[in-house]
């Protein structure tokens, strides 16, 4: 694995890549080193004809305390061509976890903020420990969640998602569950920091399981298509986009190791693998 300074990448599991934000003393909070490592770290799993799924995790009490601001200072003292490049980075940080042709599992334990949010956002699944809380505290700082702000709303829409913005409201994970912004919260209250996060570990570890029995070519597919796909009237356009996808993927290697394998009783080769 190519050293990172922020970062730690290993692999969790047989095609499981688990990139771990490695700043516990800042909780985890990113600068332009971590953004910078993190956008690379996607590229190498994608990139791995092995890797499956990823995992997106942190060391510490905290998954993410978002910007740093010693970088946030930085910023707000350089010019606005250093401030747009530099907002590009973190924009592209975030369409590069989003556009992931492997499904991304966020781990989330503590804290979750500003870009930290986002970044929970930007993955397709969030499993949180039921200690987790998410804010978008921009606004207390004189600035908005503007890079992450799609990623929310695509998350929790756009309702919850303004409501959370103006307001700054730190919310617990059961909130945040029943908004969609996690899929699952896994109870930890009594248990010691080692036995909290085994318990959020099994529960990844359930999820990702049920990702590596699906076929990878269809899971890229239902990601690529469903970019595509927006909340509205389903006209001539939609149809005819989802008629060609499933009229072409049907015809695929997988889409007839799939079908074989279910008429036959037997596992898919994907899941001998």
């Amino acid at each position: 694995m190519t050293p990172f300074k922020t970062l730690k990448l290993i692999d969790r599991a047989p095609g499981v890549c688990q990139i771990t934000m490695a700043r516990p003393d800042v909780f985890n909070a990113f600068d332009e080193v971590m953004i910078a490592e993190i956008t690379q770290a996607f590229k190498l799993a994608n990139d791995r004809n092995d890797v499956r799924v990823i995992v997106l995790a942190a060391e510490g009490k905290h998954f993410s305390a978002g910007a740093d601001l010693h970088w946030m200072t930085r910023a707000s003292q350089a010019s606005i061509e250093w401030n747009v490049a530099d907002a590009r980075r973190l924009a592209n940080m975030l369409d590069g976890i989003d556009t992931s042709n492997k499904p991304v599992v966020a781990r989330v334990q503590g804290a979750a903020l500003g870009g930290g949010f986002g970044l929970v956002c930007a993955c397709d699944i969030a499993i949180a420990a039921s200690n987790a809380s998410f804010a978008m505290s921009e606004v207390k700082l004189g600035i908005l969640p503007a890079t992450i702000g799609p990623y929310v709303i695509n998350a929790i829409g756009k309702r919850h998602a303004r409501h959370l913005a103006l307001t700054a409201e730190r919310i617990n994970a059961e909130t945040a569950l029943k908004m969609a912004l996690v899929h699952e919260v896994v109870e930890t209250e009594g248990l010691d920091t080692r036995d909290a996060l085994i318990s959020l570990d099994i529960a990844v570890d359930r999820t990702v399981a049920a990702l590596l029995g699906n076929s990878p070519q269809a899971m890229l597919e239902t990601k690529q298509l469903f970019a595509q796909l927006h909340v509205g009237p389903v006209n001539e356009a939609v149809r005819n986009l989802t008629a060609q996808t499933i009229s072409r993927v049907r015809g695929t290697a997988e889409a007839r190791e799939g079908f074989d394998a279910f008429l036959n009783k037997r596992p898919a080769s994907w899941k001998k693998s």
